[in-house]
């Protein structure tokens, strides 16, 4: 038997090192963690056995078993499902291959119940051996290889592992856990079953454990052994819903909702979706694997079956049990299914009203999905346009109605606090909502009492571009083009603005020709009170935030020039139009413009030349 040493991934021996000192209140799951993956296996051989079953050689049934040796301190958790070859084990198990492995890391604490919790989040699987013991050896034989082509790997946590060709292994995996001295506790009978009964209980794979209090090879299944979702809801306890979503979800924490049903008529299946409490690390990855597990006639197709629920829920977890797909369906044939489409819709639809109940029934735990996912649900306002009127009252903004930075208006609420005359929904974009409620662009607005959603997130102006209204009312960006105040605005405000701007006419002349090209226009307007000058989009131009993200993908964009927009009554505009034509005034003018694009995109093209005219300019004000 040749034995090879290897080192683990950095990020591996991270991970253990986290795991063995973060995770003590915790120790029970690696049971949970180590029967899901043996049931996953189970699940990989039925599947691949459906177009060869000589997979099966003489054991077509599916079972996980557990042992356990008081004396020697080990315990054993045993499967016979598709096993591993010697690459295979090396490769799975020596390293982590998940997206988001690096960001993971990154936000590590060192505090010990922090990083307890995003080692949750990340899933732990195998490693979670290491909690319990100080020693774990694996041997494993391929399903459809032969009795010599076994492989022992094995691992002490500290840094390396080995591997060895063994002969005379049995199909499956096979981990034993050399328990530490103070994890002795787990080889024991009793408390290996309950906690069998506790997280495992709906593993549609008997779990076997020998006769109490009987030294034979009697076995006797431990689990219902019957797959949770083929149960009547009736019959499911909350906290059995909670450990199965544990099982799939690979996460500490409990879902925030879950939704469990069974269609029957033209086409039958059952669904169990859950929503997360908590974010995975990959959200943001878009081609990261996602979807649900995926079975026919209870028969295990597919993890990650990404085709029946679009890609803005990409969040969603859980299980879909379908009777009319085929048995040896392919995301090929997924793909171009009518029966999958009309699954996706009605899941799809399922979601959305899961969280609308929750938003109306329990607007607490609605906060804490809208934290971690409220980001990815708006991409459907742009990429589901049939579910749009779906997702537009899940929606929730920041807003001037109140101090708070956290969104928690719906556009609902925005319409109901409308004034009297007012026909549009106001909403300003900046980069973020700080920046927002101290915009130069709601100065009028804030005046006359009228409400301004803040959008800060950098999806928010282009899913503006394809909301156009909601509940008969427009939205309309107070940085583009007219207010559009409509009954709001008095005539005293429009014989304000008309004066202001006749008064101003040789000062806008006098900008127009410093600026040049900076600029497509000069004007006096009233949306400003504190503030000298703005920068006014026009409609069609993208805002600042959609130029970065455009940009940032390696798309050109084509230059657009915009509006300045003075307050002609401002001191400093009175100042400049005091001043002779030449160079203090060019660069009191460049200055304004500048302080406008500060204001509008958070930057400036050359920083160090803008300080340096801003300190000439205060320098000639100076006595």
């Amino acid at each position: 038997m040749t034995t090879q040493k290897h080192g683990f991934q950095a990020e591996v021996r991270e991970l253990l090192k986290l795991m063995i000192h973060s995770l003590y209140s915790h120790r029970e799951i690696f049971l949970r963690e180590l029967i899901s993956n043996a049931s996953d296996a189970n699940d990989k051989l039925r599947f691949l056995a459906l177009s060869d079953a000589t997979l099966y050689g003489d054991e077509p049934e599916l079972r996980i078993w557990i042992d356990h040796d008081a004396a020697q301190g080990t315990v054993t958790i045993r499967d016979n499902g598709i096993g591993m070859t010697r690459d295979e084990a090396i490769a799975h198990l020596g390293t982590i291959a998940k997206s988001g492995t690096a960001d993971f890391f990154s936000r590590l604490t060192g505090d010990q119940q922090k990083d307890s919790q995003l080692i949750g989040q990340f899933g732990v699987g195998f490693y979670s051996s290491f909690i319990v013991a100080d020693e774990v050896e694996v041997f494993s034989r391929k399903a459809g290889h032969s009795a010599n082509e076994g492989v022992r790997w094995a691992s002490k946590a500290d840094g390396e592992f080995e591997v060895a060709t063994i002969e005379r292994a049995e199909r499956g995996t096979t981990i034993v856990l050399h328990l530490k001295d103070d994890a002795k506790e787990f080889a024991d009978a009793w408390k290996l079953r309950s906690l069998v009964r506790r997280y495992s209980d709906h593993i549609a794979f008997p779990v076997s454990m020998r006769k109490e209090g009987e030294a034979t090879l009697e076995w006797e299944a431990v689990n219902q052994a019957k797959a949770l979702w083929t149960r009547p809801r009736t019959e499911i306890t909350d906290e059995e819903y909670r450990e199965f979503y544990r099982h799939v979800g690979h996460d500490f924490a409990d879902p925030l909702a879950w939704s469990h049903n069974k269609v029957e008529g033209k086409r039958e299946y059952t669904s169990l979706l859950y929503v997360p409490a908590r974010a995975p690390f990959d959200l943001f990855h878009r081609e990261a694997a996602r979807g649900l597990k995926l079975y026919v006639r209870r028969v295990f197709i597919m993890d990650d079956a990404e085709q029946f629920l679009p890609l803005y829920l990409r969040f969603v977890r859980g299980v879909l049990d379908s009777n009319d797909l085929p048995l040896n369906v392919s995301r090929e044939l997924l793909q171009q299914d009518a029966d999958v489409e009309a699954m996706r819709g009605a899941l799809t639809r399922r979601v959305l009203d899961l969280l609308a109940k929750l938003a109306k029934d329990e607007p607490e735990k609605f906060s804490a999905f809208w934290k971690e996912f409220g980001v990815v649900l708006k991409e459907g306002v742009g990429e589901d346009a049939a579910n749009r009127d779906r997702i537009l009252p899940l929606l929730r903004f920041a807003s001037t109605h109140d101090e708070s930075d956290v969104p928690t208006t719906a556009l609902a609420d925005y319409v109901a606090r409308m004034k009297t005359g007012q026909t549009k929904i106001y909403y300003v974009v900046a980069e973020s909502v700080v920046a927002a409620r101290s915009s130069p662009y709601l100065e009028k607005l804030r005046a006359k009492g009228i409400e301004v959603l803040l959008f800060a997130d950098r999806v928010d102006e282009w899913m503006m571009g394809y909301l156009r209204e909601f509940d008969g009312k427009r939205f309309k960006d107070v940085a583009r083009g007219d207010l559009e105040l409509g009954e709001l605005e008095d005539a005293a405000d429009k014989t304000a603005a008309e004066e202001a701007g006749k008064a101003a006419a040789g000062l806008i002349g006098r900008l127009k020709k410093s600026l040049g090209d900076r600029v497509a226009e000069v004007q006096a307007g009233t949306r400003l009170a504190d503030t000298p000058a703005c920068l006014v989009l026009a409609e069609g131009d993208p805002g600042a935030q959609m130029r970065r993200i455009l940009e940032a993908a390696g798309q050109a964009m084509p230059e657009t020039k915009p509006t300045l927009e003075i307050n002609a009554g401002h001191a400093l505009l009175r100042h400049l139009d005091a001043l002779e034509d030449g160079e203090p005034f060019d660069e009191l003018a460049l200055l304004l413009f500048e302080q406008a694009k500060l204001a509008e995109s958070g930057s400036v093209a050359n920083p160090g030349e803008f300080v340096r005219r801003l300190n000439r300019v205060l320098g000639r004000l100076m006595p």
